[in-house]
């Protein structure tokens, strides 16, 4: 591994750990085993190093969505890619966290731009099948925001002094979404099944 990629790495691991607001290059140089000039040769400054580290994490969560499985039902192909977004929130909540602050700070992040494509492709195939109730932006705004709330329980698990959340609420969240988006025709279809 190459001195930049075992920064990233580094970068990603304290972040995880610690999360945005404890971040410093101290520890990632620490952790690498080099000096600060070595982390500045390569990235800068300790916002390029957060940034991406930042971008890097995008791109693991965008890889892990286009490697998700692919079925023929596009309601089951949306399902499992919400899922798989909470997973990932689940698995890293602290970077998860700094990865949406870094959004909400206005920053262009290419994989998180092909990440909300990918839901509205998906959302886009459910409307080719007559099954979609609202336009592709709203219903892909709505899954995108339960997708999130979902996994703010992981980040805000610490803040409220819970576990994570049950599994039963995860699901409730995600199937009061999905029976939000799709036709009564769909409904009534599912209802029909053994």
């Amino acid at each position: 591994m190459n001195t930049r990629t075992a920064l990233l790495v580094g970068a990603l691991k304290v972040l995880e750990e610690e999360g945005e607001a404890q971040f410093s290059t101290r520890a990632v140089c620490a952790l690498v085993g080099v000096t600060a000039p070595t982390l500045y040769h390569h990235f800068g400054s300790a916002d390029g190093l957060l940034s991406a580290a930042l971008e890097e994490g995008f791109a693991q969560f965008l890889k892990s969505k286009e490697a998700a499985s692919q079925s023929s039902d596009p309601v089951a192909v949306l399902r499992d890619g919400w899922d798989d977004y909470v997973r990932f929130a689940a698995a890293r909540p602290r970077l998860y966290a700094a990865m949406l602050g870094r959004v909400l700070q206005g920053a262009q992040i290419p994989a998180a731009q092909q990440a909300f494509e990918i839901l509205i492709e998906r959302i886009s195939a459910i409307k080719a099948e007559g099954l979609l109730a609202l336009t592709v932006d709203v219903a892909a705004d709505l899954m995108w925001a339960s997708a999130n709330a979902a996994s703010q329980l992981y980040v805000t698990a610490q803040l409220r002094r819970t576990a994570t959340p049950a599994a039963e609420v995860l699901i409730e969240i995600r199937e009061n979404a999905i029976h939000s988006i799709l036709t009564t025709s769909h409904h009534i279809e599912k209802a029909r099944e053994p």
